[in-house]
């Protein structure tokens, strides 16, 4: 299957200084993919090299199986955009601001009527639809963004930040459509965010960029094996492990590394496949076990882990 997203080195300098500097990775269609980094690390740069807006210095993008440096106005009318600070012409009502952009996008007259409405209603702007955005709360305003970005439907949305100035209720909202656009539609999802516990929600695989460069690309669990030598089992003992068999553990030979906190141990095993050699072992030296549960990290440990290396 075509790649939906496929970057080979792409670079892009400005003044000589790389603000995209040898990425390279792809996206699987119908994939929610998320790119993690901090303000000024290029991720917009990227976003807009994807589109055609931007020439690179060097490497490649395709988008669609299309070369994102010579057909960008192709790929452009297959995907939707939201940028962080939304563009929205203040002093037209929001109505006629999707109407504008829906015709811009070319959206069939007797489609974009209805669309609109229904759109309008999905993100609750529908009573303030003759309003002008000029008056709209940051959070109204990101709403008609999102609408905005959903008029045409597009195959594949670039996020910027989605969520940004909404309250956790409509936040929410969002991210449901995000799973949903992706699970039920088939849409590809590229989703730049700050927001960890978001991406983590919702993302398949992430990427974590600074400086330009990509500095980690898979799942959670890949970049946690790659970033935490071996994996971490968490045993609850009842009674609490005496100190023969706290030494039985530390014996075992797929035991790396133990750690005793009361009724609680904690043994360092080289992957999951020991586990059960591991339970089997605590059992023979009369362990009595109430619980067993692989460490799993949290994608905010991921990603500052990761930082720390660059740093």
């Amino acid at each position: 299957m075509t790649p939906t997203i496929q970057v080979d080195s792409l670079t892009r300098t400005f003044k000589g200084r790389p603000a995209v500097d040898q990425v390279s990775f792809r996206v699987e269609p119908g994939e929610v993919f998320g790119l993690l980094g901090p303000n000024g690390a290029g991720k917009t740069t990227l976003v807009r090299l994807l589109n055609g807006l931007l020439e690179p210095t060097g490497g490649t993008a395709t988008v669609f199986g299309m070369d994102a440096a010579t057909q960008g106005e192709a790929i452009r009318k297959r995907t939707g955009v939201l940028t962080e600070t939304p563009s929205l012409y203040e002093r037209l009502p929001a109505i006629e601001n999707l109407r504008f952009f829906g015709t811009m996008y070319g959206v069939p007259a007797n489609e974009l009527g209805p669309r609109i409405n229904q759109l309008l209603t999905f993100f609750e702007l529908d009573a303030r639809g003759h309003d002008r955005p000029g008056g709209f709360s940051k959070g109204m305003k990101q709403r008609l963004a999102l609408a905005r970005a959903l008029l045409h439907n597009p195959e594949l949305l670039f996020f910027d930040e989605p969520t940004s100035g909404l309250d956790p209720e409509a936040a929410r909202s969002v991210d449901d459509l995000i799973a949903r656009l992706s699970r039920e539609s088939g849409r590809t999802i590229m989703l730049c965010t700050h927001n960890l516990e978001e991406a983590q929600r919702l993302c398949s695989r992430i990427g974590v960029i600074n400086r330009g460069k990509l500095l980690a690309f898979g799942t959670p669990a890949e970049l946690a094996r790659d970033l935490w030598q071996g994996t971490w089992v968490d045993v609850t003992l009842n009674p609490a492990p005496t100190t023969e068999l706290i030494q039985a553990v530390k014996g075992l030979s797929v035991a790396l590394n133990t750690q005793v906190a009361g009724e609680h141990l904690a043994v360092q095993v080289e992957s999951p496949k020991n586990i059960p050699a591991l339970i089997a072992g605590i059992v023979n030296a009369g362990g009595q076990i109430m619980k067993v549960l692989p460490r799993e990290y949290s994608l905010e440990e991921i990603y500052f882990k990761v930082q720390e290396g660059e740093s």
